[in-house]
């Protein structure tokens, strides 16, 4: 299983002295900002797998019986 790119940033910035008591101070808005991007993730998985190949998300337009 690859490692998220998230992940690989948080841990390079855990390796610097710097990086760590930035991590700490901001620790509650990192964990935000990583569960937001993995529901932002999930979401757009599961609308790519819903839509059927080859149409838009759009549903199709009915024919009105009008004739222009």
């Amino acid at each position: 299983m690859p490692f998220p790119k998230l992940a690989t940033l948080i841990g390079g910035l855990l390796l610097s002295k710097g990086g760590r008591r930035m991590a700490g101070r901001h620790a509650g808005k990192l964990a935000l900002a990583t569960l937001a991007l993995q529901l932002w993730e999930q979401r757009r998985a599961a609308r790519h797998r819903t839509a059927a190949p080859g149409r838009s998300g759009h549903p199709r337009r009915r024919w009105s019986g009008r004739r222009v």
